[in-house]
């Protein structure tokens, strides 16, 4: 775990109110794993008080990347960031996906900004493993597909792909998807990942599910992102535990 000082090398408007950050962080950018994320401390000063939890989304070389959705003044001083400003990082944090097991195909299961971690995640697969990822919002504009392979969309209103959510979405796809074998990554709103947690666990489904969380510290000194265990005690943290958990691990 560093705490860097990192240079912002661009910002790009991916969506509506959606944006993608490169930022030049060799220190961590060497070592992250797909699933684990940076706290990001947005301003010089000490407003806002605490960092803001952000997946990896993409590494390239010595640059990481953020994606992002505006949601309060730490986002919205991040989206300002010009080339050449810098942010502070903290990470890499939290226990990321497993991925190199014996399986055939990966099967992205991402509603909104969930789809943030899963550039790098599928980087980390290629070409070893088939990847097929299915992707929900509310609607067209909600969709953000950057670094995402084998895309089908799932919107709510029906403008894009399939009318509904992307877990019916997947349900409309495994017989397909289930003629060999496969592993879910899931992330998203927990609503969503309530309804994949059930369904994969109802029909022994081999998942893994990264949980969406607020956090101060990141690294399980604060206990403020307490989630309850499936698995013997009380509760898990999100930060230390896992944000990735196997979808039998926790109660969402």
């Amino acid at each position: 775990m560093y705490i860097e000082k990192a240079f912002v090398e661009s910002l790009e408007k991916m969506g509506e109110d959606t944006f993608l950050i490169k930022v030049f962080s060799p220190a961590i950018s060497c070592i992250v794993k797909p699933g684990q994320f940076c706290n990001i401390k947005v301003s010089e000063n000490d407003y806002p008080l605490l960092r803001r939890p952000f997946s990896v989304c993409n590494v390239d070389g010595d640059y990481l990347f953020f994606l992002f959705d505006l949601h309060g003044i730490g986002t919205k001083l991040l989206s300002m960031k010009k080339n050449g400003d810098s942010i502070e990082l903290l990470g890499p944090l939290g226990k990321g996906f497993v991925y190199d097991d014996q399986y055939d195909t990966a099967v992205i299961v991402a509603g909104g900004l969930g789809a943030a971690p899963f550039p790098f995640l599928i980087k980390n697969m290629e070409p070893e493993k088939n990847i097929i990822t299915l992707l929900g919002g509310r609607s067209k504009n909600n969709l953000v597909t950057y670094g995402l392979k084998n895309v089908s969309a799932a919107t709510d209103d029906g403008s894009e792909g399939f009318n509904g959510n992307v877990v019916e979405l997947l349900k409309s796809r495994i017989g397909e998807i289930s003629s060999g074998k496969f592993r879910i990554f899931g992330c998203g709103p927990n609503p969503m990942l309530k309804a994949l947690q059930e369904y994969c666990i109802e029909n022994n489904f081999d998942c893994q599910i990264s949980v969406e969380c607020a956090m101060a510290c990141g690294f399980g000194i604060c206990q403020g992102c307490p989630i309850d265990s499936a698995e013997g005690v009380s509760y898990l943290l999100v930060c230390k535990d896992g944000p990735v958990f196997n979808a039998s691990q926790v109660k969402l």
